[in-house]
């Protein structure tokens, strides 16, 4: 098969941008309107949202515990245990906790979706929808991008509780330090309403990311199963490009503005 120039491989690129770009439009636009259809709303929070929670959960325990492990040698060598809580909480709160549960959302949550779009496109049940007189905007579109963005913003905030407890239960099985000593640290030294802001900022512009790409590389599938197998694996790809670039664009925004 004969590989696509730069040129194409430009175009295509410009392509999914501006498709992106109308994804989000048609969500807005149909939020606005109050034209978003509730039902499926629902059934998208409960299908995408509520059965992310184990998922998010367990991965972000664990990872709370490992951050610990990870810091052991170099708190015991400069005898700083007092400061795990404030270490902790600056990487969960506003680095980990977000790419954490966007990567996870996008894994889960963003390949899901484009792999329903992308059937429904590749079977024409998208074109039967506007037959029947049904705006897929309403329909499909905005409460599947609704739902994404809320259960990345809300998901962020458990994976910050559960890592920080799990960050919390390590440092007390291996170093030692008590519950108290680690929340004083927390609390004392880094936890604010401005810490928190950042990581749901970051939270739900990752949430428009991978709602967007996921939504349209699902509804731009063809070729049948293989074309959906495709439309997956790039949506999962480009989503996890989007949420390191944006990562560091509003870590960056919020460094200059500070």
């Amino acid at each position: 098969m004969k590989q696509p120039s730069w040129r194409g491989r430009v175009a295509h690129a410009l392509e999914s941008i501006g498709s992106q770009g109308l994804i989000l439009g048609q969500a807005l636009r149909t939020t606005v309107a109050g034209e978003v259809d509730a039902v499926e709303f629902g059934r998208a929070m409960i299908r995408l949202g509520l059965y992310s929670v184990p998922v998010v959960f367990s991965t972000a325990l664990f990872v709370g515990g490992m951050m610990v492990v990870q810091s052991i040698p170099l708190l015991e060598r400069f005898g700083a245990e007092s400061l795990l809580g404030w270490g902790a909480g600056f990487g969960i709160l506003r680095e980990i906790g977000p790419i954490l549960t966007g990567l996870m959302i996008s894994g889960r949550v963003g390949a899901n979706n484009t792999a329903e779009l992308g059937t429904l496109s590749v079977t024409s049940q998208v074109d039967g929808l506007r037959v029947l007189a049904i705006d897929p905007a309403g329909y499909l579109i905005a409460p599947r991008v609704l739902a994404i963005v809320l259960t990345t913003t809300l998901g962020t905030l458990v994976s910050m509780a559960v890592a920080l407890f799990g960050a919390a239960l390590s440092g007390l099985m291996l170093l030692g330090v008590s519950p108290d000593l680690f929340w004083n640290s927390l609390t004392g030294g880094l936890l604010g309403v401005h810490d928190i802001l950042h990581g749901l900022i970051k939270a739900f512009v990752f949430g428009l990311a991978i709602a967007t790409c996921s939504t349209s590389f699902g509804l731009r599938a063809r070729g049948g199963a293989p074309g959906v197998g495709r439309a997956v694996s790039s949506s999962v790809v480009v989503s996890a490009l989007l949420i390191f670039l944006l990562d560091a664009l509003v870590s960056f925004a919020d460094t200059a503005s500070s």
